[in-house]
Parts: C-alpha cells; structure tokens; sequence
C-alpha cells in the first residue's frame, strides 16, 4: 500500500475539489473520469514499468512528481488547447480562456480535431508495439507461431517505421479529402518524434556510462515515457468530453487516474513483477497495438471507449494467467 499512499492522497484532494466545485454530481463525474484512466491505462503502466526499471532512482522520482506536472497541466490540458489554437488559427490565450468560460464550445473544437489526434497517438503508439515484436534478438515469446515470425522481419532495416508509415497511408485512404493532409502531417510528426527521442536514448545508452552520459540518458528515457503517456492520454482526453464538459472536472479526474497509473508503474517495478509474470510485458504490448489500430481506425469510424479498454484489459488478463501457468511449470520441472 506504501505505493499508494501518494495517489490515495491526491485522489481524496480532487474529490472534494470536485464537491467544492460542482456539488455531488462533481463529485461522481471525477469518480468515473478517475477509474476510466485507470482501466484505459493499465497496459500504458506495464510497458511504462519496462522503461522505467531501468532508470536510477533519482529519475524514478521525477517521473512521479515532475512527470506528474507534465501529465496533467502538459497533455490533459495545455495540449487539448494548443491543438485547438492551431487547428482554429485563434491565439493560446483566446482558447484557454475559451476551455474556461465556453466549455460546449471548447468541447466541440476537441472532438472536431480528433483525426490529427488519433493519426498522431495511433502511429506513436503502433511503432511502440512494433519495434517490441520486430526486435530480431527476442528469445522469450508468448505467442510464439506469431512472434517467432515477427522477430525474423525485424532483420528488415527501418522495418517498424515502413510498416507504420503503410498503416497510416491505408487509414487515411477512408477518410474525406479535406481531412487527408492533416492526418498524414499528425501521422508523421508521430513518427519522427518517436525515432528521434528512441534514437537518442540508444545513442547514450551506448556511449559509456560517465555521470553526464547517465544523465542525458535517464533525461532521454523520462522523455520517452512522457511521449508515450501523451500518446495514450489523448484518446482519453476527447472521451472525458463524452462524459463532461466541464474542463475542471476533467482536469481533477484524469488527474487523479493519472496519479495511481503511475503509482502502479512504480509497484510494478519495485515488485519486480515484469520478472516474475514473463508474459506481462507482451500482454502489455499487444494491447498498445491494438489501441494504436483502434485510434486509427476512429479517424473514420467511431470507436467506443469501452471496446479500447476491454480490449486492452483482454491482453493484459490472458498475458498474466499465461505467465501463472508458466510459473507453475517452471516450479513442477526438475531443476
């Protein structure tokens, strides 16, 4: 419970914020905002976990506090606005205060720009899950008639980034003329974002371990992780707005969602269960790839969120009860 201990306090603040601010039914609208992160996110903790575990302590506390910041005032809300002030030509000043005193109005612009949204996180997203299975030197499998195939194609140089650019091109094919160029432009931008940040971080990884190499790398890595929370933030971001339109009671329930996914990437690495359940990470990164196809296939078709985090949580069940199974037989065999 020590883990918790953070998430629990921030959770009991945003609660009775939301009671100051709107009353009882605040109170319950940050209550399903909070557990709708939660279940959306849990795949987003376990690969988080997989970075993470690899990082000193000293930056395993920045992702809890100055990751924090960024989470909440960076992607679940100073984002959802730039994105509106570029899509709308209006000035930052003019949609934040819009975000404030028209919330209908500012909902609207939102949703309106889910397809640069979705292109962006869905592309993101899918290279996180290829460059996973795609990686040639993976002896461990779960699934192994699938991934023993996978790793085989990652011998192909710059295999990921081809497969994902192909994706996008076949996603945005359905989509209307006037929406193609801003789909593609998002998609991109996803793209080059993630081999820049993955790229660098290799790059440091690999140059020795001095303090400032350490340094760089550890920064490189929070990047990292804050790229692929914002990459599966903004879905649910513009699903909040399905529930309310009341930026405030979004900002303090994914805030508080926010807080306990990260709590739970900290449990999950100081228990050392990536080690001890083999087929988390790769019931984790199954359900990445299947968000990444759902986010791009919302760019056209109308996704709900119940289907993206049942699905998610499907991966990450089977993923676990494979890992029981095999911990059982591990235990049976002789040594």
């Amino acid at each position: 419970m020590r883990h918790f201990y953070s998430s629990i306090v921030i959770a009991l603040l945003g609660l009775s914020a939301a009671f100051y601010w709107a009353g009882p039914n605040g109170l319950v609208m940050v209550s399903i905002l909070g557990i709708m992160e939660v279940s959306l996110s849990f795949d987003n903790a376990v690969v988080n976990a997989t970075v993470l575990k690899h990082m000193n302590k000293i930056w395993q506390r920045r992702f809890l506090t100055w990751g924090m910041v960024i989470a909440v005032f960076g992607v679940r809300f100073l984002l959802p606005v730039l994105i509106v002030s570029v899509v709308t030509g209006q000035s930052f000043q003019s949609v934040t205060l819009m975000a404030l005193q028209n919330p209908e109005e500012y909902a609207r612009h939102v949703q309106a720009s889910h397809v640069q949204i979705s292109a962006f996180g869905g592309v993101y997203l899918l290279l996180v899950f290829l460059s996973f299975f795609f990686e040639e030197n993976k002896s461990l499998h779960w699934l192994g008639w699938i991934e023993r195939r996978l790793a085989r194609l990652g011998k192909l140089e710059s295999i990921e980034v081809a497969t994902a650019l192909g994706t996008l091109l076949l996603a945005q094919y359905f989509l209307p003329g006037g929406q193609k160029l801003a789909a593609l432009i998002s998609g991109v931008i996803g793209v080059i974002l993630y081999v820049l940040v993955k790229s660098l971080s290799e790059l440091f990884e690999d140059s020795g371990q001095t303090e400032k190499t350490a340094h760089h790398a550890g920064f490189l890595s929070f990047l990292y992780l804050e790229m692929l929370d914002l990459s599966f933030s903004l879905d649910g971001v513009i699903g909040a707005f399905a529930i309310t339109r009341d930026v405030v009671i979004i900002l303090l329930g994914l805030t508080i969602g926010a807080m306990f996914v990260r709590s739970l990437t900290l449990f999950l690495v100081r228990q050392k269960m990536l080690e001890e359940y083999l087929y988390l990470e790769h019931g984790a990164h199954y359900a990445i790839g299947a968000l990444a196809m759902l986010m791009l296939a919302d760019m056209s078709l109308h996704v709900p969120e119940w289907i993206t985090g049942l699905t998610g949580m499907a991966f990450i069940l089977l993923s676990l009860w494979s890992s029981i199974r095999e911990k059982r037989r591990m235990a049976k065999s002789p040594s």
